[in-house]
């Protein structure tokens, strides 16, 4: 993922987050539906919504398109670039695609199609709303076109539709959590200069998370549902994509892994509709919590880490 590219998969979240809100009621993330409204869907909803998505589809990839290849575009060509920031851009796709799939899916949850139908919706939007950005880049004669990050925007929608086929659930959840670092100091180009660039630029900074409560797993138990164990991925030391560079810099690039506690939102009981709209969305990020790193330098205790 090119830094372009990242600003533009984190507005697709954000725009989805604000369309979802609009729409969404707030629940678990589950899509076990009424067998009677499935039989009369709502198809003046349904076209709707579908045209809103349709709309937003179109304007953004147009936006984003004169925003950020602002030169010509060429041959088209390919990069591999997997080998490049440890894999923490990979992690970015994974996670923008299971958010679309997932948010995507809750908002045609409410005109009452099939669960069939839903999963199709979440899970090709997933993949859909990335692909023409990933075509661009192949078109760009400042990127290139990045298999490693089709896959990982394949992998995310498989994640969401993957769980929902299996469990009629999601029992886990990708999240993200981000904290600022010396290292944007450093190469304020490339990592960041402002609080807003910085956030989004440093990989440093980021940690991403699969986050699972052993009560979904172990429906007779008495692990709360709610509370969550949660394993992370993050990187240190990398002030320049490729490792070897960051080296040459006097600094020694490593990965990062985490345990912590997490809160699923969405199975927190409420019966306020606001609330249960705030808590879907926010169920993307990860609560600040007490964390184990585990690192080459071996392992250390954060009392609060986000």
């Amino acid at each position: 993922m090119k830094y372009g590219n990242a600003y533009q998969h984190l507005i697709l979240t954000l725009l989805f987050c604000t369309l979802c809100k609009t729409r969404v009621l707030g629940q678990a993330d589950t899509l076990k539906v009424d067998s009677a409204a499935s039989i009369h869907p709502n198809y003046p909803l349904l076209r709707g919504i579908f045209a809103a998505q349709s709309a937003l589809y179109l304007g953004t990839i147009y936006g984003l398109s004169k925003s950020w290849y602002k030169n010509p575009l060429t041959k088209f060509t390919v990069k591999d670039d997997t080998h490049e920031w440890l894999q923490m851009d990979k992690m970015g796709h994974i996670y923008t695609a299971y958010q679309i799939a997932r948010h995507t899916a809750a908002i045609y949850r409410t005109t009452g199609i099939s669960k069939r139908q839903m999963l199709v919706y979440g899970a090709v939007s997933g993949i859909i709303f990335q692909t023409p950005i990933e075509i661009l880049d192949g078109f760009s004669p400042d990127y290139g076109f990045s298999p490693g990050d089709m896959i990982a925007n394949i992998s995310g929608s498989v994640l969401y539709l993957g769980q929902i086929a299996l469990w009629d659930e999601i029992r886990i959840q990708p999240k993200f959590s981000a904290h600022y670092t010396s290292l944007a100091g450093v190469r304020p180009g490339l990592l960041g200069s402002t609080h807003q660039e910085r956030l989004l630029k440093d990989y440093n900074g980021q940690t991403y998370w699969f986050s699972g409560s052993p009560g979904s797993f172990y429906k007779n138990g008495k692990w709360p549902s709610w509370l969550c164990i949660s394993i992370g991925y993050g990187i240190d030391n990398m002030v320049s994509a490729e490792r070897s560079k960051s080296i040459e810099m006097g600094y020694i690039p490593e990965r990062q892994f985490y345990l912590s506690l997490d809160i699923d939102l969405t199975k927190v009981k409420t019966k306020n509709k606001v609330v249960k709209v705030i808590a879907f969305i926010a169920n993307s990020i990860k609560i600040p919590a007490p964390a184990l790193r585990f690192g080459k330098r071996g392992v250390d205790f954060k009392p609060i880490y986000f």
